[in-house]
């Protein structure tokens, strides 16, 4: 691997770093965007066992926000509740809107970099690539003792703009992949959110009746 980064010269290593970059936040959004940290599936269940008479206690509340992202939602319908059982539906439901937004927010983070160098990366194997034609344009004036191109400088030029041609392939391929999946998770995730949110702003209302 060393010798093919080597042999591909400097124009590789932003390539390089975008690899880097690009399974670092591969692996942190698997980490981040599983089921059990956004929305455990039976966590509006016992959200709506515990307060099918009265809004539980701040203790509850507190965990329950500190479980998940679904659960910091939810735990804003109670706090909006706690802190004035008379609020509006209208009220209840910007509440619950506005930390919803937050946790969208962070649920998105990091897909716009990984985006950014799944369509960086070819523009960068290109350049690799201009860079090697370069070269070997330029050894084709070398001109040796025998009057003929210099064979090294030509060979060089060659295997600078392939090799960053196909690096630049290979990283920006997967980060697509990748960031078209998540893109997906995310989506449904929202749409769940939403969902058990709407849900939970009727049973609220019906609570504080």
């Amino acid at each position: 691997m060393l010798s093919i980064i080597q042999a591909a010269g400097w124009p590789i290593w932003p390539l390089v770093a975008c690899s880097i970059l690009a399974l670092a936040l591969i692996i942190e959004r698997f980490a981040s965007l599983k089921t059990a940290k956004v929305a455990p599936p039976k966590l509006l269940e016992e959200a709506l066992a515990v307060s099918r008479t009265t809004v539980p206690a701040p203790d509850v509340v507190k965990q329950l926000e500190q479980n998940s992202a679904l659960g910091e939602v939810l735990a804003s319908g109670f706090r909006a509740l706690n802190s004035d059982p008379r609020c509006s539906e209208n009220d209840l439901r910007a509440t619950m809107e506005n930390t919803g937004r937050a946790v969208a927010h962070r649920l998105e983070r990091y897909l716009s970099a990984l985006a950014t160098i799944a369509s960086a990366a070819p523009l960068l194997g290109l350049l690799g690539t201009v860079i090697g034609m370069i070269e070997i344009f330029g050894s084709q004036g070398a001109v040796t003792g025998t009057g003929g191109a210099n064979p090294a400088q030509l060979a060089h030029g060659i295997s600078v703009a392939l090799y960053n041609t196909a690096f630049g392939l290979i990283v920006a391929i997967p980060s697509l992949i990748f960031w078209r999946y998540f893109r997906a998770r995310v989506d449904e995730y929202l749409l769940t959110l939403e969902l058990s949110a709407e849900r939970f702003v009727r049973h609220l209302n019906q609570l504080r009746r």
